[in-house]
């Protein structure tokens, strides 16, 4: 018989790496298909005075990037609350009952 604990756990990875692959997948496409695959396609564009694939490829995939870390922690976070396992609890052991012999030793 499976614990119920490992079957959430495994269930908890399995939707961790789905959020990484995805995320991963949308900063290769972002990084290399519109940075250097794409770009000549892209350079017909303007943005701010700049041809569109030269401007993803300099400055676009870094703000990508950033935005994918932020939507990571927001993803995480739900995921973690969904499982339990939120960093913001307080499950710390009273010291009176990690250490009973603390008080007798004084």
């Amino acid at each position: 018989m499976i614990d119920s604990h490992d079957f959430k756990a495994k269930i908890y990875w399995k939707k961790n790496i789905q959020i990484v692959l995805s995320l991963l997948t949308i900063w290769f496409f972002v990084s290399f298909g519109m940075g250097i695959l794409l770009v000549d396609v892209l350079d017909g564009f303007r943005f701010f005075g700049f041809k569109f694939g030269f401007w993803m490829a300099q400055q676009g995939s870094i703000f990508c990037f950033v935005i994918l870390i932020f939507v990571y922690v927001y993803k995480m976070n739900k995921l973690d609350h969904q499982y339990d396992v939120d960093e913001d609890k307080d499950n710390f052991i009273p010291e009176d009952i990690y250490c009973p012999d603390k008080e007798s030793k004084e």
